[in-house]
């Protein structure tokens, strides 16, 4: 697994790549926790998420936010680190043309900003929010939210509770033409300790019934003229 540094907004930024040997293949994209409070792109949950979408021969970047590990810059409050994002996707897809897909998955602070990128850029067809935290960040963005995806949360969850999560999840499943797709871990808190392994066993439960052509959602009904 290659490590990378390519440039971002704020100068360069430090990644783990693994390319498909299909150049058409899509793309993934793993965001991690809260850069303050120790998230890095070594956190064990993004480590998993870059691993399964890479086994499933998708072309993979996990990547340090600005400020993190050898990437460079200051922490800023997630408008630079939405830049990073977006600056870490143009890096891959500048890498594989041919790529005419993409996924991002986020944990945490990943997860709000996965879901900022989700809203600008059209080619994200799914994505993966692991842990959310409506209750401290602003999701109203999402209107609408414009891709099929996974959101998931333990239930034990005390930094976004349950009932925060239920409320985004109920708010975007009013949606037509995508299919929100709601997964709770029993008994697992805001870091899965000790249920990281039923929690990844969700997400690839998902990505393999997404990629095997299940979960379509509904068509919006036409318009009777």
């Amino acid at each position: 697994m290659p490590e990378v540094i390519f440039n971002g907004p704020a100068g360069r930024l430090e990644g783990r790549y693994q390319p498909s040997k299909e150049k058409s293949a899509p793309i993934a994209i793993i965001l991690h926790p809260h850069p303050q409070f120790g998230g890095t792109m070594n956190n064990q949950i993004v480590y998993q998420l870059f691993y399964m979408f890479q086994k499933r021969g998708f072309t993979t970047l996990r990547f340090n936010f600005r400020s993190i590990g050898r990437s460079q810059g200051e922490f800023d409050h997630g408008a630079g680190e939405l830049s990073d994002a977006a600056s870490a996707l143009d890096w891959v897809q500048s890498l594989h043309p041919d790529s005419k897909s993409c996924w991002v998955a986020g944990y945490s602070f990943g997860a709000w900003i996965g879901m900022q990128l989700l809203m600008r850029r059209p080619e994200i067809e799914g994505f993966m929010s692991i842990a959310p935290q409506p209750n401290i960040y602003d999701f109203s963005f999402l209107a609408p939210c414009p891709s099929s995806g996974l959101i998931i949360n333990g239930d034990a969850d005390k930094v976004a509770p349950e009932k925060d999560v239920n409320g985004l999840v109920e708010k975007l499943k009013t949606q037509k033409g995508i299919l929100i797709t709601h997964r709770v871990v029993e008994g697992a808190n805001h870091f899965f300790n000790a249920k990281v392994e039923p929690l990844m066993a969700e997400c690839e439960d998902y990505l393999d019934r997404r990629l095997n052509g299940e979960l379509v959602p509904e068509p919006a009904a036409k318009r009777i003229r």
